[in-house]
């Protein structure tokens, strides 16, 4: 049965609201450990909230991927590289310069950044260059690997090309499970570069949406079936997270781990990942999912690349604000303080740095389109809206 499943919608509201819970689940992971709350169980449950980061590199691979899988099955052209590329580059840079620009010169203890940091920073080159990761811009570590995804998809696409639908599923499931032995690998680098902090590693992140968005166009199966079992399906999930936080995927904390337990926790990981997404992007059209649907929750996730990239230095201000030092307690109050501060800064950067950046790429493109094929605005599939967001 050729039924049609969520993804091939262009916009899903349920998806935008899981952003907005994986954004929280950042602003979480951070606030515990600024706090004092990573030793112990709840220390580790607390810090696991960073596996938000699997989910939006999984919604990166299923939005951006998802119309060439379309385009695979003769549902729409292949999607325009130029368009692909401008879009990316109009929905991340402006937003991010303007937060760089400004922590690096306000924030009091990003001060003194040498020439070196900011360029870096402002290149989003850090996790290439040693010791550049710089307070309240550490978590941006994600957004350079984001940007290394998007980079290479293109050529991913194109060499996807050359495969037969029905070994699409099995290529891009085996590429990611390879990714997960990209520890093993003997790479030298200098002291305070991390190659675990590389796209590569992250293989199987990208890989469980680039699977759902293959799955989103190919006829309903056990898959599907799968995915709308809600039981099953968020027993997985909460088995996926315990095991991540378990002493089988680290220490406790932001000590770094084995290879090994690297390992353990990406690949948990993509489980979490796929089994939180699979239920939103291959159910039936007409399922309701009222709370990730909602308003409140569609608007949030429309702001979360604004909550990724302040909501460090947001917490940074909290501190003084309660008369507090960092790591000594009162988590709830730093963390209702921080989601407040943060949310009102990511609608500000939304309204007059994100939205008008991209109108301005739209009329820009209204004006120039050519005659070469390529999405048109009403096509069903044609969304790679991908929020570009990270954790750590």
């Amino acid at each position: 049965m050729n039924e049609q499943v969520g993804g091939v919608r262009s916009f899903l509201p349920a998806v935008e609201g899981m952003r907005a819970c994986a954004a929280i689940g950042v602003v979480i992971t951070h606030v515990a450990f600024q706090t004092g709350h990573s030793t112990g169980i709840s220390g580790r449950l607390w810090g696991r909230f960073d596996m938000a980061v699997a989910v939006f590199f999984a919604l990166s691979g299923f939005l951006l991927w998802r119309g060439h899988a379309a385009a695979a099955r003769g549902l729409r052209p292949e999607p325009a590289a130029g368009h692909y590329l401008r879009s990316r580059i109009v929905r991340i840079m402006p937003a991010y310069l303007v937060s760089v620009v400004v922590i690096l010169a306000l924030l009091p203890d990003a001060g003194g950044a040498s020439l070196t940091v900011w360029l870096a920073n402002l290149t989003m080159t850090q996790i290439y260059v040693p010791l550049t990761l710089t307070p309240g811009l550490t978590q941006m570590w994600s957004l350079a690997v984001e940007v290394s995804f998007y980079i290479a998809l293109p050529l991913l696409a194109l060499g996807a090309r050359r495969l037969p639908v029905r070994a699409r599923v099995p290529a891009i499931a085996a590429v990611s499970l390879l990714s997960l032995g990209w520890g093993f690998l003997p790479i030298h680098t200098p002291f305070g570069v991390n190659p675990l902090n590389w796209a590569p590693a992250y293989g199987c992140w990208f890989g469980a949406g680039m699977l759902l968005a293959e799955w989103a166009f190919s006829p309903v199966g056990r898959i599907h079936r799968l995915a709308r079992r809600r039981l099953p399906m968020a027993l997985v999930t909460v088995a996926a997270f315990l095991v991540a936080a378990s002493p089988l995927a680290g220490p406790e904390g932001l000590t770094s781990a084995t290879v090994g337990q690297f390992i353990v926790r990406t690949a948990m990981g993509g489980v979490l990942a796929w089994a939180l997404l699979a239920p939103l992007v291959l159910d039936r059209p007409d399922t309701p999912h009222r709370f990730l649907a909602s308003p409140a929750m569609v608007t949030l996730g429309r702001w979360s690349y604004g909550i990724f990239i302040w909501h460090l230095a947001a917490l940074d201000m909290v501190f003084p604000v309660i008369g507090r030092f960092a790591f000594t307690g009162d988590m709830a109050v730093v963390l209702v303080l921080t989601m407040v501060f943060t949310v009102a800064i990511a609608a500000v950067s939304y309204a007059l740095v994100e939205q008008p950046c991209r109108e301005k790429l739209r009329g820009w493109e209204n004006r120039h389109r050519v005659s070469t094929p390529g999405p048109a605005a009403s096509d069903p599939v044609v969304s790679d809206e991908a929020e570009p967001v990270g954790t750590r």
